[in-house]
């Protein structure tokens, strides 16, 4: 028997929990090994609750029980899940996460002290939700050079952009909607603003280089810019906008960036849409493949963790290798990197427009302005195009 604790009995804690009793038998079977759940650490009492009697306050209950092989950690944040997660590991303990922030900033280290201690840090429910995609990355693509990773990574955000897409909503107006709908938290800031998506990448990107990649080194960009028009032009142009994270090996080095691009409709991640989330792959032998589901929530984050949970106690004893070292990536200065963009502008600024970005053809979807696809240039070259042309409202990048 493999006995398991679970640390924080929040929303996929108590899903954890939930799936391990739904699916005891198949997991039973396919892990192996019969597998119970021992202890859940929360702060509060679930008095009421079926498994009210397995709550513990005191994680030390848990660390210095030799019975406990796996530990979920499904509290979120740095501190105390670094800590906990550290000290388990030198005990031999293998833990299971969906803590991308932990993983983004930690998880070299925690890979490290799990082979140093002959136990699994596994944390397959921290990119895409119930999408299976680092275990595809770390057993099925190990025959790969992988060159491109890019996702929609973050659920709140595409949800926002697709219902801004289908009905020409404003983003303040849909924020509010999935606030009221628990897709968005009161605090938005970590979805709408990129970070959430940019750990995301961070993680992907490092394991397709097997090296640190800071998450802290790529450029983010959110969707807070985005307006009703900008969909409008999309919509004129066959194309559509989603919140990209995306990591890819250039001749110049790797690039690293979460933004808005607008994408037409032969990109595979265009049809994505609501609070579905998809992973693009390039592998130079395979070519494109792509994982797609349900990237949050209780159930599909949870089924994710329970996956590692079987992993973890068919290699008891067993490190799992995950090539991903503590020696960091130095990305290429996004400046350097390059693209097209599209415009917006002021009417008045037309003739500018055709002087400094060699303009051919243009865009009147709203009145008194205009849009307009740039040819490929540098972040910088663009830049310094844009603080010569005040007629400028805004732009956003292309994916092609």
């Amino acid at each position: 028997m493999v006995k398991v604790a679970v640390l924080g009995y929040g929303t996929v804690g108590s899903g954890v929990v939930e799936v391990l009793e739904e699916n005891k038998e198949k997991i039973n079977l396919r892990a192996n090994e019969e597998i119970e759940v021992k202890y859940i650490l929360d702060l509060r009492d679930f008095p009421g609750d079926p498994h009210e009697k397995k709550v513990v306050h005191d994680v030390e209950m848990i660390l210095n029980d030799p019975e406990i092989r796996v530990i979920c950690e499904t509290m979120g944040g740095l501190e105390p899940a670094y800590t906990f997660s550290r000290r388990a590991l030198l005990a031999g303990k293998s833990v299971c996460t969906s803590n991308k922030e932990l993983v983004a900033a930690h998880g070299p280290e925690l890979l490290r002290l799990a082979k140093e201690n002959h136990c699994n840090y596994l944390f397959e429910a921290s990119v895409g939700g119930g999408i299976p995609i680092i275990r595809p990355m770390n057993y099925s693509l190990t025959a790969e050079e992988i060159d491109s990773i890019i996702g929609i990574l973050n659920g709140t955000t595409n949800y926002i952009l697709t219902r801004m897409d289908k009905e020409g909503a404003d983003f303040e107006e849909v924020l509010k909607e999935a606030q009221e709908k628990g897709y968005a938290e009161k605090n938005p800031e970590a979805d709408v603003e990129g970070y959430d998506a940019c750990r995301k990448i961070a993680i992907l990107s490092s394991l397709m280089t097997g090296k640190y990649v800071n998450y802290q080194d790529i450029y983010t960009e959110g969707i807070t810019k985005i307006t009703a028009g900008d969909f409008c032009y999309a919509r004129a142009m066959d194309k559509s906008i989603k919140l990209l994270g995306m990591s890819k090996e250039t001749p110049e080095g790797y690039m690293a960036m979460v933004s808005p691009c607008l994408i037409d409709k032969e990109h595979p991640l265009y049809s994505v849409s609501g609070v579905f989330n998809a992973v693009f792959v390039h592998g130079n032998m395979l070519g494109n493949s792509m994982y797609y589901g349900r990237g949050a929530g209780k159930l599909p984050t949870a089924s994710a963790v329970v996956s590692d949970v079987v992993d973890c106690a068919r290699h008891l004893g067993k490190t799992v290798t995950c090539i991903w070292e503590e020696a960091g990536v130095k990305l290429m200065d996004f400046e350097r990197s390059k693209r097209r963009f599209f415009v917006r502008a002021k009417m008045e600024g037309l003739d500018r427009a055709k002087e400094l970005f060699s303009v051919s053809e243009i865009m009147e979807v709203i009145d008194g302005e205009f849009g307009f696809i740039t040819e490929i240039m540098t972040e910088a070259e663009f830049k310094e195009k844009a603080d010569a042309f005040p007629e400028m409202i805004s732009r956003i990048r292309v994916e092609e």
